[in-house]
């Protein structure tokens, strides 16, 4: 019996001694087979069509349009600029920059208005109105009240 603890004691230990060494000595690099290159698929399309993409970094006109200016928290200003002819789009004008924003449909009724190149998000809601960034995730402008609003 004590022949078969020796023996299993003394092997225990001779494992223990070779995987300690194998851990202190450097990794052989592997040898990996080339594969051939693979073709790079094509670019998926964004969602948003690349038209949308041009008009939201356009300039909008605001000629014939009505204006609402907005007071905000900290002293924040915001210009809504309104075409009767297109119920679709508003201009939005934040620090000295005007922005084309298109309509995006809600279950709530409020109004909400998106730029995604500069990840503007507009909400117009019966009591206040907000200025978001969605790139950053943070508010830019809230509790902003018209004349309407109020």
């Amino acid at each position: 019996m004590k022949k078969y603890l020796t023996a299993l004691l003394m092997t225990a230990m001779a494992i223990g001694v070779q995987q300690a060494q194998a851990q202190d000595a450097p990794a052989a690099p592997k040898k990996t087979a080339k594969k051939a290159p693979a073709k790079k698929a094509a670019p998926a399309k964004p969602a948003e069509a690349p038209a949308d993409n041009d008009e939201d970094a356009k300039e909008p006109d605001t000629s014939a349009s009505t204006t609402i200016e907005f007071q905000c928290e900290l002293g924040n200003e915001v210009t809504v600029y309104n075409n009767a002819a297109d119920n679709e789009h508003i201009a939005l004008r934040w620090k000295q920059r005007l922005h084309r924003m298109s309509r995006v449909g809600t279950s709530t009724g409020a109004n909400r208005f998106e730029n995604r190149k500069y990840g503007l998000i507009w909400i117009d809601i019966p009591t206040k109105a907000m200025l978001l960034d969605s790139k950053k995730g943070q508010q830019l402008a809230n509790e902003c009240k018209s004349a309407a609003h109020q």
